[in-house]
């Protein structure tokens, strides 16, 4: 199979040719190597390859054989290299087993074949560690492919792999999607497993998933892997059919909000941004939909207080474990400022800090519960702007955490509530800037509703396809 075939195909395309002996695992794994040492040089975004891996499986997997990586962070294969992009643990590897969910991922038959590329902790909207470097946006090589999960987003909008591990504790499947062109679902709290290592991971923010180019192959992944693993003690039920075969069928009229008014934090949203939302809710009402302006009825303030607390202990407590495991001192040698900020913080924090800020994630729940009592969609905004040059984030001067963490939140401030509050929300490829750089549109739904967004989705896809448009840093321009 040639580079510039296998770079058009997404990750079901790839499965079904391994099933039907049109191709072997061995050649579709050699080919997607060839395509990480043409791309990846350039855009960082694969920090370890496995070349011996694995290709045995069997035949009848949905995605045998399909290229995958791992990202960084989060769920875990047994005792590889586990860094989580930060000075303090280079050299760390997992505990000697699988997460859950990699387990999953390896059942559905892909191979796993490497490592993208993290900010320190997972803690920044532009993956720029100092411990691996910067992974670039293949849209433009100046800008960022968006965090926590750019490494795995470059990875897939340059054509290395059909589709890649992510996660999302603020906007990390969704922000790095919406910057790279592709389409990424944040699933509802636990609707995948996070075990055996969390019960709840980041005290409930954090999901797990992977970003695609098509909506298919999220759908089936999402098939693959979703429903509680052995002793979850806490879970989103899955639906009863396929996500896969829902999306066949169109959604209902629905009726979608459409709001522009960030409050988490409050922000500017670019010009170009409102002009690209408002075309999409646009074509939203020309299949069928109702779209109307309106905004969230929450009190923000406390909430932002609460969720940077809960994130800065959540750093600490990381930062005090991966110290003892290492046997490194935190500090500016081995934590980054923004991290090392947060870990200095969090030691102000007592008990009843961290547990009113917990309590508090109930108001963004709430408010959500009594929105879509009225509607049943979302639409915003995934970022405040286009990718934004590498290096900006580093640029915000704080003093304290909370107010750095303010700052970088303000440039996707529509993303993080829908972690708080559990509920499943989407970036669509829907728009492009007169200056050629994705602008994802975000859609937010009911909890447990992954099928009524994946449905929509499907729509929009089918409407206004993207799968054409590739970047220019791509493995079919570069061959």
């Amino acid at each position: 199979m040639k580079l510039s075939e296998y770079a058009e195909l997404d990750g079901l395309a790839v499965g079904r040719l391994v099933r039907e002996g049109a191709v072997s695992r061995t050649e579709i794994r050699d080919v997607a190597l060839d395509a990480i040492d043409l791309c990846n040089p350039a855009l960082n975004a694969v920090i370890e390859v496995y070349r011996d891996a694995d290709v045995t499986g069997d035949s009848s997997e949905l995605f045998a054989g399909v290229p995958f990586l791992l990202k960084d962070i989060g769920s875990h294969d047994a005792g590889v290299l586990f860094e989580m992009g930060s000075r303090l643990s280079a050299g760390l590897r997992a505990p000697p087993f699988a997460s859950e969910l990699v387990n999953r991922f390896r059942k559905s038959g892909v191979v796993i074949l490497g490592r993208t590329n993290v900010p320190e902790l997972g803690s920044s909207c532009t993956t720029e560690p100092i411990l691996y470097g910067p992974t670039r946006n293949p849209w433009n090589l100046g800008r960022t492919p968006g965090g926590s999960s750019g490494g795995a987003a470059a990875a897939v909008a340059s054509g290395m792999v059909p589709i890649a591990h992510a996660n999302d504790a603020g906007g990390s499947i969704r922000w790095p999607a919406s910057c790279c062109g592709l389409f990424g679902l944040k699933p509802s709290r636990n609707l995948n497993p996070v075990g055996p290592d969390a019960g709840l991971a980041l005290n409930g923010l954090a999901c797990e998933h992977i970003v695609s180019r098509t909506v298919r192959d999220t759908a089936a992944m999402l098939d693959e892997t979703a429903g509680p693993d052995v002793g979850a003690w806490c879970y989103t039920p899955r639906r009863a059919g396929s996500y896969l075969e829902a999306i066949a069928t169109p959604p209902r009229p629905l009726r979608i909000a459409l709001n522009l008014s960030p409050n988490f934090p409050p922000a500017t949203i670019e010009a170009n941004v409102v002009d690209a939302i408002t075309d999409v809710a646009r074509l939203c009402e020309s299949l069928g939909h109702q779209v109307e302006v309106a905004t969230l009825d929450m009190d923000s303030e406390p909430l932002l207080r609460a969720f940077a607390i809960i994130w800065s202990s959540s750093l600490r407590t990381g930062i005090e474990g991966l110290s003892l495991a290492t046997g490194r001192v935190p500090g500016p040698d081995t934590i980054e400022p923004h991290v090392l900020a947060a870990w200095r913080d969090a030691a102000d924090y007592d008990v009843t800090d961290v547990m009113q800020a917990l309590d508090t994630m109930n108001v963004a729940s709430r408010a959500y519960g009594r929105f879509f009592e009225a509607y049943d969609v979302m639409l915003t905004p995934a970022g405040a702007m286009e990718p934004f040059e590498l290096g900006r984030i580093g640029q915000i001067k704080a003093e304290n955490f909370f107010d750095w963490f303010m700052g970088m939140c303000a440039h996707c401030p529509f993303l993080s509530t829908a972690n708080i509050a559990g509920i499943p929300a989407m970036s669509v490829p829907l728009a492009w800037s007169a200056w050629g750089l994705p602008i994802g549109a975000h859609f937010l739904g009911r909890m447990g509703d992954e099928a009524l967004l994946l449905q929509l989705a499907s729509q929009l896809e089918e409407a206004r396809p993207w799968i054409g448009r590739t970047p220019p840093h791509h493995v079919s321009r570069l061959v």
